[in-house]
């Protein structure tokens, strides 16, 4: 009997908990898991009292669902998805929609959607953000792909997803795999967000001297204004937390940072369409850094530098204290126009037409970047929806020029105390860069015609490139000229 309006399959905790946030919204859900026990287990135990039902085969499932069929994946991404899909297609009818909810490359979901479509099926891939409190309690969903599957799946969710000021944070993205590019911008910027959040406490903790309690309060404050963000927030409480024996547990956490490849795959499409990513990619490398432990060690002790007392660059704590919350806060605004710069080049690549401003509600509430700051992004596109860069957006072009100047006595003050801030200096190297009128690219355009006859551009002849014989005797400069 076709009873249950969605099928979600994979029962691991964001599985259970997407299903459970489904129940609460009214939506009969079929639980599926290819380890049918854990299947059984869930029923008996955390889907007890509800509407949810369950399926022991794949057979089994499609059955149960009403037409068209809305199975939602949530498995672990790459071979196993297309092995799932397989799987299921036998017991599909033109017109049913597969969703994928992983953290799959958005190249797979481009070729799935197209695989599908032939076959009439719609595909959906669909990034998921906020984990096992979001997926319980309201997500960030971001959804892409055959949009003829959009009015089937809207009502569900934006149901469960997340609000801000009562919109839902969830929305159609595009065509083809752009809901899981977005995703993967997400989690590019979240790399951005948590490695600018380090440095910043690496600054309290080296050069300001703070303790653990002071920092965790110092967080608080930042929490309350312009840099409000569920990741200042549980910042905070971390700086805060002590162990059995009442001591901070942060200084006790090898210093190794994991990753999972998101961060990457974002920075090798930045290198892809040619955009400068440079702060996601910094966040990454210095993950990369960070497990070189055993060789910083032995690095530590053999290589010096300056050793300049924090007393002789720091002259007034409290003051120096407010310029790294403001060098923080134009980091970040630099972090996102990248981020969005990336988004907005790959949307023209692929005809997706991103609303930029409904991406930035999606990320407003429920996902790890959710903060106060998503809203003037909003805002920026919703006032000018071919915005080439949220830096010309005069919200920000404000907020950068009022930080500017901690902002350059912060990197200033770090490389003289030798603490490395490579999110800081990257995003600062960026900014002045972007905003100005000649970069040094011509000389590197004639070192590439030197020695490899590249050709170079003449700013007064656009167009017209032109190859000169730099060898030639007598300092005599020869040109040959070729038509774009």
């Amino acid at each position: 009997m076709a009873e249950a309006d969605i099928a979600v399959i994979g029962l691991a905790v964001m599985g259970q908990n997407l299903i459970l946030n489904m129940n609460d919204h009214g939506f009969t859900v079929c639980a599926f898991n290819r380890t049918t026990k854990l299947v059984d287990d869930f029923l008996a135990n955390e889907a007890k009292g509800t509407k949810i039902i369950g399926a022991h085969s794949i057979e089994e499932m499609c059955k149960k669902l009403k037409r068209p069929r809305r199975v939602m994946m949530l498995i672990k991404a790459g071979d196993a998805v297309d092995s799932m899909i397989n799987q299921i297609l036998p017991f599909l009818e033109k017109g049913d929609i597969i969703i994928d909810g992983g953290n799959s490359d958005y190249n797979h979901s481009n070729r799935r959607y197209q695989e599908l479509k032939e076959k009439g099926i719609s595909f959906v891939g669909c990034g998921v953000s906020g984990g096992e409190e979001g997926a319980r309690f309201g997500p960030s969903l971001m959804p892409g792909g055959d949009p003829e599957a959009w009015p089937h799946i809207k009502d569900i969710f934006q149901k469960i997803a997340a609000k801000s000021n009562g919109e839902p944070c969830c929305d159609w993205v595009g065509n083809g795999g752009s809901g899981h590019f977005v995703k993967m911008v997400h989690n590019g910027i979240e790399y951005g967000d948590m490695q600018l959040i380090a440095e910043a406490f690496n600054l309290l903790s080296e050069a300001v001297e703070l303790n653990y309690d002071q920092m965790a309060e110092v967080m608080d404050d930042w929490n309350k204004g312009e840099l409000e963000s569920f990741l200042i927030e549980i910042t905070a409480n971390i700086l805060k937390y002590r162990d059995e024996k009442g001591e901070p547990v942060v200084p006790k956490i090898r210093d190794s940072a994991g990753q999972k490849g998101t961060g990457k795959w974002t920075c090798i499409a930045a290198l892809e369409y040619g955009l400068p990513v440079t702060l996601i990619g910094e966040a990454v490398f210095a993950r990369c850094l960070s497990a070189l432990k055993e060789e910083r060690v032995y690095a530590s002790e053999h290589l010096s530098g300056p050793h300049v007392a924090p007393e002789t660059v720091i002259q007034d704590k409290r003051v120096f204290i407010k310029q790294i919350s403001k060098a923080l806060y134009a980091s970040k605004i630099v972090s996102y126009a990248q981020g969005f710069m990336l988004l907005a080049e790959t949307s023209k690549q692929f005809n997706w037409d991103l609303n930029f401003g409904a991406i930035a509600l999606m990320w407003r509430g429920g996902c790890i970047i959710r903060s106060r700051f998503l809203g003037d992004i909003k805002r920026a596109f919703d006032n000018n929806k071919d915005l080439p860069n949220l830096l010309l957006d005069a919200f920000f072009t404000k907020a950068i020029s009022e930080a500017n100047d901690s902002w350059r006595v912060v990197v200033g003050a770090a490389i003289r105390l030798e603490i490395p801030v490579p999110a800081f200096s990257s995003a600062l190297a960026f900014y002045d860069g972007y905003k100005r009128k000649v970069l040094p690219a011509n000389l590197l355009q004639a070192l590439r015609d030197y020695f490899g006859a590249h050709t170079y551009e003449l700013l007064d002849q656009p167009g017209t490139w032109v190859h000169t014989n730099w060898t030639g005797k007598g300092g005599r400069v020869t040109s040959n000229t070729y038509n774009a």
